[in-house]
């Protein structure tokens, strides 16, 4: 089993020729630890996330009864069978609570926070920027460990972000801009941190995966552009966007009428993303808010290729909601690729009672795509 490894924070100790420190946009900051994920065996379990694992709060996102069969039309089918995805064969570092911006919310200071990952290996690690789901109600950067692990030991720089969410008032211009921000902030210390920004992966689960698909189509837009280090650019070079929503008035689509009656409520957590708090507007009858919201509608020259992944069973986001972006990905000429992943519900369903669920999304099979893509746009591997 992968072991954690306490790290005290010793003055002049170079740890993989990093010191143990955090960094804040001030500059650099002593930090209270570090963790080493160690390799015990070749064939270890990935460590699991130190919080529940991930997902929306009880309640707060509808669950579908029903979700109709979705086309397969010019996406690759993918059986999640097989082994799991095993770590342990290099050693990583963490480094947690790194705060990379502090925007205010209502007049409150906000530290928004991000752990990061770097394998013990030669050569440039490039950037991966992981933003987590939690339906668009909570972001805890916490989550997933398993899979950030398994890519930070292919070679890349992991870092898993905070933005901010409706339980700040915020909406999605926030969450985009903090994304952009975080990248801005980890290209102004990348010396220090030891990592490559020179091509940078925006990878997203859920709400996450909803914007990861909007920092990557929105690559030189200036209107999302806000915080510290503007003088660095915050264009991503690929994107992966696992079972997020992309039109959020057909986020539902898929579902019983009574699922798409509660997902499109004035009062659910997308319209809240979109249109603040205590709106009665809804993406359904704005249609000006929902193309705005849509990153289809930023989809242009500059944007980054796109790999999208969606399972056939999802509950929460309409499995043909992949479909609608990779047309509009083909329609702008983007390159784009869809999996579906036959028998996969809404990634790790935990919080639902369902520890199996996640188990689809670990796969060899299914990972497998997601490493080759970053290495194919972020190495020049073919």
């Amino acid at each position: 089993m992968a072991a954690y490894r306490r790290l005290g924070v010793i003055a002049g100790i170079a740890l993989l020729g990093l010191g143990v420190t955090a960094y804040s946009s001030a500059g650099p900051v002593p930090s209270t630890e570090a963790l080493d994920i160690a390799a015990v065996t070749k064939t270890a379990d990935c460590p699991k996330s130190p919080a529940a694992p991930g997902g929306p709060p009880g309640g707060s996102v509808p669950i579908a009864k029903t979700v109709k069969p979705t086309s397969t039309r010019s996406s690759t089918v993918i059986v999640p069978d097989g082994p799991q995805i095993r770590c342990g064969t290099v050693q990583v570092t963490m480094h947690q609570d790194i705060v990379y911006a502090s925007p205010t919310v209502a007049g409150v200071r906000h530290d928004l926070k991000l752990d990061l990952q770097i394998p013990r290996t030669k050569g440039p690690k490039p950037l991966v920027v992981y933003i987590t789901g939690g339906g668009f109600v909570r972001a805890n950067k916490t989550n997933n460990l398993n899979q950030r692990t398994y890519v930070a030991e292919q070679g890349y720089a992991v870092a898993s972000i905070e933005y901010r969410t409706t339980r700040t008032g915020s909406t999605y211009r926030d969450g985009v801009a903090d994304v952009k921000s975080a990248i801005r902030y980890l290209r102004a210390h990348a010396d220090a941190l030891g990592i490559s920004t020179d091509k940078v992966a925006v990878w997203g689960q859920s709400a996450g995966g909803y914007l990861a698909a909007m920092a990557g189509a929105t690559n030189g837009r200036e209107q999302f552009e806000q915080g510290d280090h503007l003088d660095r650019s915050s264009d991503v070079q690929a994107v992966v966007d696992q079972f997020g929503t992309h039109d959020l008035a057909r986020t539902a689509d898929d579902f019983d009428a009574e699922t798409r009656a509660l997902t499109m409520a004035p009062s659910s957590s997308i319209n809240a993303y979109v249109f603040g708090p205590d709106s009665n507007r809804t993406v359904l009858t704005d249609r000006a808010a929902n193309r705005a919201a849509n990153p289809a509608t930023y989809l242009g020259p500059s944007s980054a290729p796109f790999v999208l992944l969606h399972g056939d069973s999802d509950r929460i986001i309409s499995p043909s909601q992949s479909l609608i972006m990779l047309d509009a990905l083909k329609a702008k000429r983007v390159p784009g690729t869809r999996y579906v992943i036959k028998g996969a519900d809404h990634g790790d369903l935990a919080f639902l009672g369902d520890p199996e669920a996640g188990q689809k999304w670990t796969t060899q099979k299914v990972m497998g795509p997601i490493t080759r893509f970053l290495d194919k746009e972020l190495r020049d591997r073919r």
